[in-house]
Formats: structure tokens, C-alpha cells, sequence
């Protein structure tokens, strides 16, 4: 009885931690839409981005303010207790997705640098602490197992 009790207590600990995790990364990726959305200028020239008449507006705008406002939305569903597992693995994925798209682009054109390289380690810290942390199961299940 121990063992289900110290089971049940580390799952239960395991869902907070993951849980507090997505409610911070959602907050980061709202926060990062807002200030995209307010100095477009400003976030793109830190990005190392130029941004040229109406399509370059647009398209800065749905990257940086459409998807990250759909990942936040997504963690702050992920992040309700009782949740499906599978919602905080597609939060995951989204965030892991943007060093991994500069990942392949370091074949071709090198590491990022400055800023954007520290924002890429955090998003890949929190991407893969927040898989760590998932309900024991297959990842992308939707139920975690007994």
C-alpha cells in the first residue's frame, strides 16, 4: 500500500509541477504576443527581422501574435486539473517547435545568436520539462495509464 500511496503522491505532484509550468508558459507566450502586437518594429529588429510592406506585417502578425496567443490558449487549457494529458503534449510541441525549426536552420545558416539564442534554450527547457513532467502513459495519448 506504500508504493500506491508514494505513486499516486508523485503523480499528484508531477501534475502541479506540470500544471504551473503551462500556466508560466502561457503567460510568457502572451505576454511575448502583447509585445509583438504593441511594437511590431521593436520585436522583429530584435528577431533580426525586416519587415516590408503588408504581407510582412501579416505575417510577423500571425507568427508572432496569432500562434503564440493559440499556444497560450492551448497551456491554459492544458493547465486545468483534470485535464487530458494530450492537450499539455500539444502545448509542448508547439513551444519545442521553434528551436527545432532553428535547429534545422543552424545547418544552413548557423546558431541563432544574442537573445534569440537564450530565448531558443528556454523554449527548449520548457518544452521538454513539460514532456518530462506528463502523466505516466504514451505520449499523445489521451488518457494517461492505471
Amino acid at each position: 500500500m506504500a508504493v500506491s500511496f508514494a505513486h499516486i503522491a508523485n503523480a499528484a505532484v508531477r501534475a502541479r509541477l506540470r500544471s504551473r509550468l503551462l500556466s508560466v508558459a502561457a503567460t510568457a507566450q502572451s505576454l511575448a504576443a502583447l509585445a509583438a502586437l504593441l511594437n511590431p518594429d521593436r520585436v522583429a529588429d530584435a528577431m533580426g527581422l525586416f519587415l516590408v510592406g503588408v504581407n510582412g506585417y501579416s505575417q510577423f502578425y500571425a507568427l508572432y501574435v496569432g500562434v503564440r496567443l493559440a499556444t497560450a490558449g492551448l497551456a491554459l487549457l492544458a493547465a486545468r486539473e483534470g485535464d487530458q494529458p494530450i492537450l499539455g503534449d500539444l502545448a509542448a510541441l508547439s513551444i519545442l517547435a521553434q528551436p527545432l525549426g532553428r535547429f534545422v536552420a543552424a545547418f544552413a545558416i548557423g546558431l541563432p545568436q544574442g537573445l534569440l539564442f537564450v530565448v531558443s534554450g528556454i523554449e527548449l527547457a520548457v518544452g521538454l520539462a513539460l514532456i518530462g513532467l506528463r502523466p505516466r502513459g504514451r505520449f499523445l495519448s489521451i488518457r494517461p495509464s492505471p
